[in-house]
């Protein structure tokens, strides 16, 4: 057996062994070069809640790269094409957190997220879920708000019956329809105290005639 026939024998089991090589390369290397995935997800995918819950949740394969909104954006979209993300995506190793607003309408909603995996490469995928059941935003109280007394006020002023009032120094209708009520009063005193002083001086005028002297002339001289 020339040498040339012994290489040729050997050929099958070296072409075996280098592929079973090439094999082995090959799945050693294919966990550290793969992206990571999308394991699983609240709410799932293609699943049907009552009602949009407060957040979404992602699980991924392994320990994602924290890049912020640069790298990590979820959003998540409503039957009218709504985002309802109520804030940005949190990374927590491979756990990845969105809130979700109050408003909701019913029906099939949308989630596209992208993602920095481990090895450093972005990643993104897509799936959607149901709600069945619409929800309306909390009702929220009215703030209380204190009048400014300083401010001008636009509203109409209350109309009210203006009071009689008997103080002079007011100088307001009232008074002159009190002076007119009080003034036949007024003229009858006045004309009462003028009666009055001109008894007192009919009086003392008489009184004064009929003195001592007066008396002495009217009485009859004696002997008469």
């Amino acid at each position: 057996m020339t040498a040339l026939t012994r290489s040729l024998r050997r050929l099958p089991a070296l072409a075996a062994a280098a592929g079973a090589l090439l094999l082995l390369s090959l799945a050693a290397a294919s966990p550290a070069a793969a992206h990571d995935t999308l394991v699983s997800s609240d709410p799932a995918a293609d699943s049907t809640v009552e009602t949009l819950p407060t957040e979404l949740t992602l699980a991924f394969s392994a320990e994602l790269i924290d890049a912020g909104d640069n790298g990590t954006v979820v959003e998540v979209l409503s039957p009218s094409q709504t985002d309802v993300t109520a804030g940005p995506a949190a990374v927590d190793g491979a756990i990845v957190t969105v809130p979700l607003g109050e408003a909701a309408e019913a029906g099939a909603y949308t989630v596209n997220w992208r993602v920095v995996s481990s090895d450093g490469h972005p990643t993104d995928g897509t799936f959607a879920f149901t709600v069945t059941t619409p929800t309306a935003p909390s009702a929220m109280p009215e703030p209380t708000r204190t009048p400014d007394a300083s401010a001008p006020s636009h509203e109409p002023a209350a109309t009210s019956t203006p009071v009689a009032t008997d103080d002079p120094a007011d100088g307001t209708p009232a008074d002159g329809d009190s002076f007119a009520r009080n003034l036949p009063w007024i003229i009858g005193g006045i004309v009462l105290a003028a009666g009055l002083g001109a008894l007192v001086a009919v009086l003392i005028a008489r009184a004064r005639r009929g003195g001592p002297d007066d008396d002495a002339t009217r009485t009859p001289p004696a002997g008469r």
